[in-house]
């Protein structure tokens, strides 16, 4: 059953290619959806995907990539979206 998610990456998270991170991580767990950086130096986004694929990509972003530094990452369930193909990098 699908799920979906909004997420906020608290931290270390501007610069360090976490974005990229996502998009890279939601590919491998089959998980679309959307993350872009925030004007208070956050990054937000949303995902959607089957629970496993949810969960197991949420512990790859609160793990972040090598130079990130995750302090927290708020989340909170958002309905479902038909017709979505892709995680994308929004700017």
């Amino acid at each position: 059953m699908s799920q979906r998610v909004y997420f906020v990456a608290h931290g270390r998270v501007q610069g360090v290619s976490y974005r990229y991170f996502a998009q890279k991580k939601a590919a491998e767990h089959s998980v679309t959806g959307w993350c872009r950086n925030t004007e208070n130096g956050k990054v937000e986004g949303e995902a959607q995907g089957d629970e496993n694929a949810i969960k197991s990509f949420l512990k790859e972003l609160d793990n972040g990539p090598t130079h990130a530094h995750v302090v927290r990452l708020d989340q909170e369930s958002r309905d479902v979206q038909d017709g979505e193909a892709r995680f994308e990098v929004r700017r």
